[in-house]
């Protein structure tokens, strides 16, 4: 053999020679490589302190809803009551202090008028009652005077009574004459007529000073009449409103019954919608709607269906629908802004979740029939799978639901079996299990079981 060959044939066996050992290196078993490794013990292990850190949530509050499209209508915002401020008497506005725009209070004086005649009236009307409550005491000397005239009188006639009575006595014994005891008898008949007649002018003057005190009431009266005349020459604000209009101006001469200025009562603020005779059947009075103002950034606000008409328009079918809402007086609603009201049926009104709230436990809601399922931790969690695997054998209308615990040692969830109703539009309706109000999560950074501590993220709601 030529000795180029015989070094070919070496280097051919040399390589087969290794090719073995290299398969039979990669063909050992993984427990003699652990075998070989060093155990270990005592070192750290990462993944528990994971687990003792709180979990990052989000969290939001419960509310009431529909997953119903609700009727909606535009109408325009207005105050719950108007009052025009008028004049009462005739008479030059001096002075007007309110502008449009101006808070008035109940009692406020916010002008005045001319009240130089009406002044002028009541010193006249106040004369006038003095000069009658004099008539009043003149009557009340006289009846005075004629009392004493009876009192003399009646001693008159007891005086003439006796004498009488003696010389008819002295006649009859022949002391004195019969006619001497006849003229005694007269004159005590006279004196009895005297005072029968002072007895008459004391009634009479009695009835004097009752009419004069009656003349003295009737002027009081027009006295009263002529004060309040001249008190209404002060423009009072009747209500605690802000003024809507000012359509009078100082200098004016204003008959009674004048416009001045138009206020608006803005505790409560109304709205009044059109509604179609069609829908009138799913309204009701006391109902709650939701209410969105444009001009506050589509912010929406519960008013409640304050009264609905009888009377619908005969060409459209359409009936007035007046709404009220509670107006913030630290942000006030406005008169003339455009309002879109949301009628919802009332039955239809449950606590409402979105999905992703019913996605965020361990695969089966910790159930314990999977707690030891197999996952792959590197595999992308979808909350929509989840939401699917939690719902594997078991009601369709039951979930679960994680609720935050806030306690002086930090937050927890607490899981929670609700029943759930329909669902659409990313959301779902809770039957029973969850209060309105209740803090609930909506998202977490990993799935949840039951106690996990957790941290409250930015974009949760505080309660």
């Amino acid at each position: 053999m030529k000795p180029i060959q015989r070094n070919l044939v070496l280097v051919g066996c040399l390589s087969s020679l290794l090719l073995v050992g290299v398969v039979s290196g990669c063909g050992s078993s993984p427990d003699r490589a652990s075998q070989a490794q060093p155990q270990g013990r005592g070192r750290p292990n990462p993944g528990a302190a994971d687990q003792n850190r709180p979990i990052a949530v989000d969290v939001a509050i419960a509310a009431t809803g529909s997953l119903r499209p609700g009727l909606e209508y535009t109408g325009t915002t207005a105050p719950v009551r108007e009052v025009l401020l008028r004049s009462r008497v005739e008479g030059r506005l001096l002075s007007l202090n309110a502008d449009i725009g101006d808070r008035l209070t109940q009692g406020q004086i916010v002008g005045q008028q001319d009240d130089a005649v009406l002044q002028a009236t009541v010193l006249e009307a106040r004369a006038e009652v003095a000069v009658l409550e004099a008539e009043v005491a003149q009557a009340i000397t006289e009846v005075n005077t004629a009392k004493t005239l009876v009192e003399q009188s009646r001693i008159r006639l007891q005086q003439a009574q006796v004498d009488a009575k003696r010389l008819q006595d002295l006649a009859e014994s022949g002391a004195s004459t019969t006619q001497q005891a006849e003229l005694a008898q007269t004159e005590a008949e006279t004196a009895a007529q005297v005072l029968r007649s002072a007895q008459e002018q004391v009634r009479s003057r009695q009835n004097q000073v009752v009419a004069a005190r009656q003349r003295v009431a009737a002027q009081q009266a027009v006295l009263a009449q002529e004060q309040e005349q001249l008190s209404f020459t002060s423009l009072i604000v009747p209500l605690n409103g802000f003024v809507l209009e000012q359509i009078a101006e100082p200098g004016n001469l204003l008959r009674a019954g004048d416009e001045v200025i138009r206020i608006g009562d803005f505790s409560e603020v109304k709205v009044v919608v059109l509604v179609s005779e069609l829908e009138l059947s799913q309204i009701q009075v006391n109902q709650t709607v939701m209410v969105r103002l444009d001009a506050y950034d589509d912010r929406q606000i519960e008013g409640r269906v304050n009264r609905i008409s009888l009377a619908a328009d005969p060409t459209s079918r359409l009936l007035p629908v007046e709404i009220t809402i509670a107006n913030n007086p630290d942000q006030p609603i406005g008169s003339g802004l455009l309002a879109r009201v949301s009628f919802t049926d009332p039955g239809d009104q449950r606590v409402v979740l979105p999905l992703s709230a019913l996605a965020i436990g361990d695969d089966v809601a910790g159930s314990p029939n999977n707690s030891n399922k197999p996952t792959n931790s590197n595999k992308p969690t979808n909350p929509g799978d989840r939401a699917a695997n939690n719902n594997i054998n078991q009601d369709p209308s039951m979930a679960q639901v994680f609720v935050l615990n806030e306690t002086g040692d930090g937050a927890t969830v607490v899981a929670k079996q609700v029943q759930v109703g329909d669902r659409g539009d990313g959301r779902v309706e809770i039957i029973s299990g969850l209060d309105r109000d209740e803090r609930y999560v909506v998202r977490s950074a990993k799935p949840l079981k039951d106690g996990d501590r957790v941290v409250l993220s930015a974009l949760s709601q505080n309660s």
